[in-house]
């Protein structure tokens, strides 16, 4: 009688044994399915620590329009008296902090998360650049004037942002043509501005006033361009994109 016992308590077990198992291309699968259930719940938590993707419009016609301006009204009295009284200059100043610099610098950072190195290096540098000429020419200029030497400094000011405007043009080669045109005039106001104020030639600064003022034109042109094409969804005024030219097979 035990064993009797013994044998039904064994098939038992082994008949929920049998019902307990799966079968080998079962299992397979059901691993497959437990696999792709913790690798999407590890991707929806990885998506969840993301920042939502975000649209953000062209930075560009803002900077162009920032630099363009600014430049035009202190170009116009760089272009001599014969324009506008030379005491009116302190004008330019806050024109230069808040639009020429703080704007301009912004469209700088929004250029960075467009992913555009050139326009981001661009747009931050020369919101700097007005920023600190508002800093300069206010808190700087009346301290060192006494020493009869304003103009060396403005010479070694504007010197130092030639050098960046240099190889700013080489890369604008890879850009558009306006962009090249418009770094190419910028340079030669910056070099007229430099020997002028370096050697005390006002015919000079005169000559680069009058070439920063054609400057402000293209850099109005570029935004203009920008701003209207963007608006109306077509190509009305070109910038003259550089296309690359297809390799030669051999």
């Amino acid at each position: 009688m035990l064993s009797n016992k013994i044998k039904q308590e064994m098939s038992t077990k082994q008949n929920n044994q049998v019902h307990t198992i799966i079968p080998i291309n079962e299992r397979r699968n059901y691993s497959n399915v437990k696999t792709r259930n913790i690798t999407n719940e590890r991707l929806k938590l990885s998506l969840n620590n993301l920042p939502e993707k975000t649209i953000i419009g062209n930075p560009t016609s803002l900077g162009l329009g920032a630099f363009a301006l600014t430049t035009f009204m202190i170009s116009v009295f760089n272009a001599g008296s014969n324009l506008i009284d030379q005491e009116l200059e302190g004008v330019v100043l806050p024109v230069a902090l808040f639009y020429g610099g703080i704007a301009q610098f912004a469209a700088g950072m929004w250029e960075f998360r467009a992913n555009n190195t050139f326009g981001a290096t661009a747009f931050t540098s020369y919101g700097a650049f007005w920023m600190s000429f508002a800093f300069y020419f206010y808190f700087i200029v009346p301290t060192i004037s006494s020493t009869g030497k304003v103009q060396d400094a403005n010479g070694l000011f504007l010197l130092s942002w030639f050098i960046f405007t240099l190889y700013m043009n080489i890369a604008a080669v890879k850009t558009s043509k306006l962009l090249f045109i418009l770094f190419v005039t910028l340079n030669f106001t910056f070099l007229f501005l430099i020997i002028g104020n370096l050697k005390n030639i006002s015919v000079l600064i005169n000559i680069g006033g009058w070439i920063g003022i054609v400057t402000a034109f293209i850099s109005w042109y570029g935004s203009a361009a920008i701003l209207i094409d963007l608006t109306w969804k077509t190509n009305i005024l070109p910038i003259g994109i550089f296309h690359p030219k297809p390799k030669k097979i051999i």
